[in-house]
């Protein structure tokens, strides 16, 4: 655990003592990744004889555990994960990211009797600031919203249907909100769609990609409850009758998966990150000038969300209501998106000048 929780050699001579037949970096990365610290274990499967070689390198250059209780070793621990694998600045976002797990395996050795405390909690580092807000960059205007699902349907030709049975899955990013993996996990149990006004998505599963090595089934995508809820939680999202609409055409022309799930990738399997990814890239080429396309306008599937809360909060929309149909706290919504609320000011103003008005 001492040399995974490095994330490379480089800047970690403190786990690693020197010792002759070093393997390179990226073979390190790859068999502690890939062999070390996944189900089932090095020792429960035959492996190559590279990986075995590499592994039991690692073994024995890794230093004590015990030597994370020296504040520099510590220290110097905490400062490596500020650098890729090229030596290069780490994003703050995955700064956050690493040492947390680190935090985290280092509380289990403490419930294992290996520390008294957790020895990197008491250490004075200076952590990334990590941005909190939505850059306003990001965010579509309805007509570029528009523009952009409907460039979704060209993508792979008609015949082959790779955008278009993608286009409903986009269109709940932007008409109702929903989280990437939200949209993924989506079922027609989980819809009301009727002929005419507005719907409900009752939300209870998201379907996140993280790969076969790391999913209790084996499958590479997680089955999990709702962002940061209980397991059993639901969230009730009313959509609008645009998004009503295409759910239901979606629904005539592709039907559903076997298990009820709207959205299939062509195979029909669960709908990888890689897969929409391309798509959208592919769209946005299509439906945005140049200049649009090198921007940072919609560059990803996710910022369809922040396009739909910032114009949510810019309609005038009480925020406790934009918080609950998105699954944060008004607190967080508010933060995230307060570079992104144009002309707030004057709806509030103009609210209360009427509200005095009535009482003159």
């Amino acid at each position: 655990m001492v040399a995974e929780s490095s994330s490379s050699t480089r800047g970690c001579d403190c786990l690693l003592d020197e010792r002759p037949g070093q393997p390179s970096e990226e073979l390190i990365r790859r068999a502690l990744r890939n062999w070390a610290f996944v189900l089932p274990g090095p020792d429960e499967r035959e492996l190559p004889t590279e990986i075995a070689n590499t592994l039991h390198w690692v073994a024995k250059a890794s230093r004590p555990l015990s030597d994370l209780g020296d504040a520099a070793i510590g220290r110097a621990v905490l400062d490596s994960l500020k650098l890729k694998l090229d030596g290069t600045a780490a994003a703050a976002e995955t700064v956050r990211r690493k040492r947390r797990t680190l935090v985290n395996a280092l509380h289990y050795a403490v419930d294992l009797g290996e520390f008294k405390e957790n020895p990197i909690t008491g250490i004075r580092w200076k952590k990334p600031k990590v941005a909190g807000e939505v850059d306003p960059r990001v965010v579509a205007n309805p007509a570029q919203a528009r523009s952009l699902l409907t460039a979704v349907s060209y993508v792979g030709g008609y015949g082959r249907a790779r955008g278009r049975r993608l286009v409903g899955l986009f269109a709940c990013m932007y008409y109702g909100a929903l989280r990437p993996a939200e949209a993924v996990g989506l079922a027609d149990a989980d819809l009301k769609l009727p002929e005419v006004g507005w719907g409900t998505v009752l939300l209870n599963r998201t379907r996140p990609s993280v790969g076969k090595q790391w999913t209790d089934s084996g499958e590479t995508h997680d089955d999990r409850g709702l962002k940061n809820r209980p397991a059993e939680e639901v969230r009730l999202v009313p959509i609008p009758p645009q998004l009503v609409a295409n759910l239901r055409q979606h629904l005539d022309t592709f039907g559903t998966a076997e298990d009820g799930r709207l959205f299939t990738n062509e195979r029909g399997g669960v709908v990888g990150s890689s897969t929409y990814y391309r798509v959208w890239q592919e769209a946005r080429a299509l439906a945005l000038p140049p200049a649009a396309v090198a921007s940072p306008l919609a560059a990803r599937p996710y910022d369809l969300r922040h396009s739909a809360l910032s114009t949510w909060l810019n309609s005038g929309v009480d925020p406790t209501e934009v918080a609950e149909r998105a699954g944060n706290s008004v607190e967080v919504l508010l933060s995230r998106y307060a570079k992104c609320i144009d002309g707030r000011q004057e709806i509030v103003n103009r609210k209360i000048e009427e509200l005095l008005r009535e009482y003159e």
